[in-house]
């Protein structure tokens, strides 16, 4: 593929020699795969508890039928988190900052605040999920491990240095692969998998709709478009790299590393979708086990279905992807609150230098907190986060498109036909897939 539509969209290949060359000062693009960072976390952060009890919920509800769903919102995310990478890389601001810039500081308010409401939700959500996992591997009750979780996540995300907390967070990535090797245990019927893969069978039921628009909304989440543009400045910020000051043809190295980032990290968290999907439609739907409605949950049904390794990895699962997604809902949401009212950001910067910043982290972490003791429960509460999710991501969306396709922003770096018309086919499903639940609401 050759030309404009070439440059914009495509398999992602190892950096060259040339390309190192290029940008000589930037580690991501000297060193290649072992330089994975933003696009990885942001990726598997994606597999948080609350997606893997959504992704759960499809397969015990419709065993195999919305395994094509993982194939089919692949590109599309792929496409979102590359256009949010670049306009960070490009421009050298988070992604607020760029809205701020091109919309008007008025456009923000709402966004920010519908951001805030639903990361908060979630937040809650996925602490209480790893301690409901805990409480399966351990006697300990998991109401009394809510406080000890959300505290000790918010002081590593607040006191661990950056390039030390990157380390961590991609360390965790691995734990996708937790469900991987559970689904054998499992033993799927791979012909039955592979048809529902290759095959889309839309149901138009209710039950069926709002499984579509719930794995639309977990996978497209305006949490991770904020994350993705702040971490990718803060990223080389680390490295020493300065991006504004690159000739043009650094700057398109950098972009294709950073495409390569983004490529695998949304692989990735198509994988555990897949594959979670895929246990739990072998195991817990085969059987009749249809009204499992949260992950936790699902470990525990499997173990007389699957084998205690089969609920082991899956608990495991469930509480690493926590511990990967909550620093990245809390930061997302420090990142969109600091460039709204213009405080001191980012990671690398110590609490002293940035208090407001790890403010927002602090508090966003202790009203999740305090969530788990309000006996609100876990579907309920990410049920309302769907509702703020869904009403939030198709206006963002149009508004990042808007920028993404604008000289003005991103100059002679504007993503090329292809990549730009699968952002724009993203915003239209997220708009047509909001109109659909509010009508399943009724």
């Amino acid at each position: 593929m050759t030309g404009r539509w070439g440059r914009a969209f495509r398999l992602p290949r190892p950096i060259t020699w040339f390309d190192r060359e290029l940008v000589a000062t930037s580690r991501r693009a000297r060193k290649g795969v072992r330089e994975l960072g933003p696009g990885l976390i942001t990726g598997v952060a994606d597999d948080d508890p609350s997606g893997i009890s959504t992704y759960t919920i499809t397969g015990a509800s419709f065993g195999y039928r919305l395994l094509w769903m993982s194939p089919v919102t692949l590109p599309l995310n792929i496409a979102v988190q590359s256009i949010c990478a670049r306009m960070g890389i490009v421009t050298g601001k988070g992604l607020a900052r760029v809205i701020a810039n091109r919309h008007g500081q008025g456009m923000l308010y709402p966004l920010v605040l519908l951001l805030l409401l639903a990361n908060i939700v979630n937040i809650g959500a996925d602490i209480g999920a790893i301690a409901a996992a805990i409480e399966l591997l351990t006697p300990l009750p998991a109401l009394a491990l809510v406080v000890p979780i959300g505290v000790g996540i918010a002081l590593v995300e607040v006191l661990v240095p950056y390039p030390t907390f990157a380390r961590y967070l991609k360390l965790l990535t691995l734990v996708v692969f937790a469900y991987v090797i559970g689904a054998f245990f499992a033993s799927p019927d791979w012909g039955a998998a592979a048809r529902a893969t290759s095959i889309p069978r839309i149901t138009l039921d209710s039950a069926g709709l709002a499984a579509i628009v719930a794995i639309l909304g977990t996978t497209i989440s305006p949490y991770l478009f904020f994350w993705q543009a702040s971490e990718e400045v803060e990223e080389e910020e680390a490295h020493g790299t300065k991006p504004l000051a690159l000739a043009p043809a650094q700057m398109r190295a950098l972009l294709r590393a950073c495409h390569f980032d983004v490529f695998t990290g949304m692989v990735l968290a198509n994988v555990g979708f897949y594959f979670v999907v895929l246990t739990s439609a072998a195991a817990l739907h085969a059987s009749g086990q249809t009204e499992v409605s949260t992950a936790a949950q699902a470990a525990e049904a499997l173990r007389p279905l699957a084998g205690n390794a089969a609920s082991l990895l899956f608990a495991l699962g469930i509480i690493g992807t926590g511990l990967l997604a909550i620093p990245v809902l809390a930061g997302s949401s420090a990142y969109a609150a600091a460039e709204l009212f213009g405080w001191r950001e980012g990671l690398s910067s110590t609490f002293r230098q940035a208090p407001q910043f790890y403010a927002v982290i602090a508090i966003a972490t202790l009203l999740g907190i305090i969530l788990n003791f309000a006996g609100v429960s876990e579907i309920r509460a990410l049920y309302f986060a769907a509702i703020l999710n869904g009403v939030t991501a198709p206006v963002l969306l149009v508004v990042i498109m808007l920028a993404a396709g604008d000289r003005e922003v991103l100059g002679e770096f504007v993503p090329g036909r292809l990549l730009l018309g699968l952002g724009w086919l993203t915003a239209g499903v997220m708009t047509i897939a909001a109109l659909a639940m509010f009508a399943t609401l009724g």
